[in-house]
């Protein structure tokens, strides 16, 4: 199933290859220290995530080469997760972020390795982040 993003696609499919749930496991916590620190600025009401147990931060910057994203989290798991997101959506337009299917989710295997709180903290980025995308639209 393609997400709308080439690279989330490809993070989708490298989880998928592997049936072994501490390896997916892993790997996102692989994401999380490879994510690099984001600006203490970026951490305000708008660019919080609501509806995770974590504190979590992510804003884009508009760019020519579409969407950038930074953020962070105050847990090493969402914040893998949350790399995940960034790594499979930077480059998109804002309106590509909108159309993304979050039935990518379910793709990944990753929630039989998540605590139910974590895999809809999990939607909840990628909402905020669409959401996000969305008021770079109607702003401009």
């Amino acid at each position: 199933m393609a997400s709308g993003s080439a690279a989330l696609d490809q993070i989708v499919a490298k989880l998928k290859g592997s049936s072994d749930p501490k390896r997916r496991y892993e790997y996102v916590l692989w994401l999380a220290k490879k994510l690099p620190p984001a600006p203490a600025e970026l951490q305000c009401e708008s660019n919080r995530v609501k509806g995770c147990v974590s504190q979590v931060f992510v804003a884009p910057t508009a760019g020519v080469n579409g969407l950038q994203w930074q953020g962070d989290a105050d847990a090493q798991i969402t914040k893998g997760l949350l790399a995940l997101l960034i790594a499979g959506l930077n480059g998109l337009s804002a309106s590509e972020v909108q159309a993304i299917d979050p039935c990518f989710i379910a793709e990944t295997g990753l929630q039989g390795s998540l605590t139910p709180s974590r895999a809809n903290g999990f939607l909840n980025i990628l909402r905020h982040m669409q959401a996000q995308a969305a008021d770079l639209i109607s702003n401009n």
